[in-house]
């Protein structure tokens, strides 16, 4: 049985947001998960602000819009890189092996991939998950997370629950 999902995606960038640096890591990822066949809307542009990134999460988890989200950007050591506080604040579950996959298999293709602070989690019943803002970095973590991402959100849904 195959689901249509629909996916939210947001970049988190104190550059673009001004307008100083175009995003090409939000655009990558609505190509790459649409590829995947979700359905998504427009991408949410967002400064480094705890409470303005984790609102937005809260707003898209608790309206129901979207089984999953992912953010781009803000997942660094820099002061300002604050997208796994701000998604902390509103999961409810971590599901902490998806974030462990992308350092561990991103690792293999580049080093610092162990640097990103990246977390994920559910929130009522949208699965979210923190990638780095790289275009590098969208497209390798979902390559990464393709062969599992569909069967996580099923998952979540209590949609074909067979293990095989």
């Amino acid at each position: 049985m195959k689901m249509s999902y629909r996916a939210a995606v947001i970049t988190v960038s104190d550059k673009g947001f001004a307008g100083e640096r175009e995003d090409k890591s939000g655009p990558l990822l609505k190509s790459c998960l649409e590829d995947l066949g979700f359905m998504t809307g427009d991408i949410v542009l967002l400064p480094d602000e705890r409470r303005e990134i984790s609102s937005k999460l809260k707003k898209i988890c608790d309206s129901g819009t979207a089984d999953l989200i992912i953010t781009t950007g803000g997942t660094g050591a820099a002061p300002r890189d604050i997208t796994p506080e701000a998604t902390s604040d509103i999961i409810d579950r971590p599901m902490a092996g998806l974030a462990e996959m992308l350092r561990f298999e991103g690792m293999k293709k580049t080093k610092r991939a162990v640097l990103s602070r990246g977390v994920s989690g559910i929130c009522r019943e949208t699965l979210i998950i923190n990638l780095p803002g790289s275009p590098k970095a969208v497209a390798e973590g979902m390559e990464i997370l393709s062969p599992v991402l569909i069967h996580a959100i099923n998952m979540l849904k209590s949609v074909n629950l067979e293990h095989k």
